[in-house]
C-alpha cells in the first residue's frame, strides 16, 4: 500500500538523523499516523536512551493525539526484553496500537521474531519487509554484524576516472573535490572504526579524525607499526590475521569497519573476500596511463570465470564527483 510505504519512508528518513550517535545500538526510525493527517516520528537515542517506537509514541502523545488504533512503522522490528529500557513491544501495546509496520526482522538473539510474536499475540496487526530493500541497506552494518559477529567492512577509495589514485610521484592530494571529501568524513562518522596500513602512516601521516562533519571520532587501527610521533596515535597497531581482528572488533561491539588505504591493505582485504562494500569516489579527471598510481597492487583475479560480481547499491553526484556504492 502507498500510505504504508510513505510512512516506512518517514521512519527511515527519523533514523538517518542518528546514524552517528546509537552504536553499538541500531539506528532505528518509527512514524506514527494516527489518523489525522499528522506523521510524528522518532529515533533511537545514545545508548541509554529511549528507541525509536518510545520516542515516537512520546512526539505523538505530546501533540494530544490518542493512539488508540493508530498505525505505527519502524525500521526495525521491536525489542520485547527488558535492558537499559523497557520492552518496545509492551508500550506499543499499553499505548493501543492497532497496527505496525516493521521493515526487517531483528536477527539479534534476543529478538529473532519473538517482538513480531508478542505483538500479534496482543492482537496488533503486524506487517513485515515494508520497504525491505531500502531498511536492509540503511541498517546493512548492524544486521551484517548480529548475523556474523564481525563489522561490516567499508572500503573507501577516491581515484580519477580511469582509476588511478595518485600521480607517479606519489602526490594525490586532492584528486575529489570539498563535497566529495566532506561525505568520506561522514561515512568516518558512521564508523566506529577506521583502518590504514603502515605504509599510509609514514607517506601521509593521517589522523583519521571526523573534521568535516558533526561526529564522533572512530578507534584507529593500522595494519603494522606506526611511529612514535604519527598522529593516528593513540591506535591498535595489529600484526595478526585480519579475520582475527574482525572477530575481536565485532566483539568489543565495532559494527562498521572502515579501511581507507593504501592499495596493499585494501588489496589484502580483497583477496581474503572480507570486503562488504566498496563506496569509490571519481572525480571527472584522467591520468590518462599505466604509470599512476592503482587502487589496488598486486595480483587480482586470474580469469574471468571468477570474477566476482556484487551489485550497485547507490550512485549519485557529490559535487563535481560521482560516489559508487558497490555491495560484494
Amino acid at each position: 500500500m502507498t500510505r504504508d510505504r510513505e510512512l516506512m519512508a518517514a521512519a527511515v528518513a527519523a533514523a538517518a538523523g542518528v546514524r552517528t550517535s546509537t552504536a553499538p545500538n541500531p539506528w532505528v526510525g518509527a512514524a506514527i499516523d494516527a489518523g489525522r493527517g499528522t506523521v510524528h516520528v522518532g529515533a533511537t537515542r545514545p545508548p541509554g536512551g529511549d528507541h525509536a517506537e518510545v520516542v515516537a509514541m512520546a512526539a505523538a502523545a505530546a501533540s494530544g493525539l490518542d493512539l488508540s488504533g493508530a498505525t505505527l512503522a519502524t525500521t526495525l522490528e521491536p525489542c520485547c526484553t527488558t535492558t537499559r529500557t523497557g520492552p518496545c513491544t509492551d508500550a506499543i501495546i499499553d499505548a493501543g496500537i492497532a497496527r505496525v509496520l516493521i521493515g526487517v526482522e531483528d536477527p539479534d538473539d534476543r529478538v529473532s521474531g519473538r517482538g513480531i510474536q508478542r505483538l500479534r499475540d496482543a492482537g496488533i496487526d503486524v506487517v513485515t519487509g515494508v520497504e525491505r530493500d531500502l531498511v536492509e541497506d540503511q541498517l546493512a552494518a548492524y544486521l551484517h554484524h548480529r548475523r556474523t559477529g564481525r563489522p561490516y567492512v567499508v572500503v573507501k577509495l577516491a581515484a580519477t576516472a580511469d582509476g588511478r589514485t595518485a600521480a607517479p610521484d606519489g602526490t594525490s592530494q586532492w584528486i575529489t573535490g570539498d563535497e566529495a571529501r566532506t561525505d568520506s568524513h561522514r561515512l568516518r562518522a558512521e564508523s566506529q572504526a577506521v583502518l590504514v596500513g603502515a605504509g599510509t602512516v609514514r607517506v601521509d601521516d593521517p589522523s583519521l579524525t571526523v573534521r568535516l562533519v558533526e561526529g564522533p571520532d572512530p578507534r584507529r587501527i593500522v595494519l603494522g607499526s606506526a611511529p612514535g610521533d604519527a598522529a593516528i596515535h593513540p591506535c591498535l597497531e595489529w600484526r595478526g590475521d585480519l579475520p582475527e581482528l574482525l572477530d575481536r572488533l565485532g566483539s568489543e561491539g565495532v559494527l562498521q569497519l572502515m579501511v581507507e588505504g593504501g592499495a596493499n591493505t585494501v588489496a589484502q582485504f580483497q583477496a581474503e573476500g572480507l570486503v562488504d562494500r566498496y563506496v569509490i569516489y571519481l572525480a571527472p579527471a584522467v591520468f590518462g596511463g599505466d604509470d599512476a598510481r592503482p587502487m589496488f597492487v598486486g595480483n587480482g583475479v586470474p580469469t574471468i570465470d571468477a570474477l566476482p560480481r556484487g551489485r550497485f547499491a547507490a550512485l549519485q553526484r557529490v559535487g563535481d564527483d560521482v560516489r559508487l556504492d558497490l555491495v560484494v
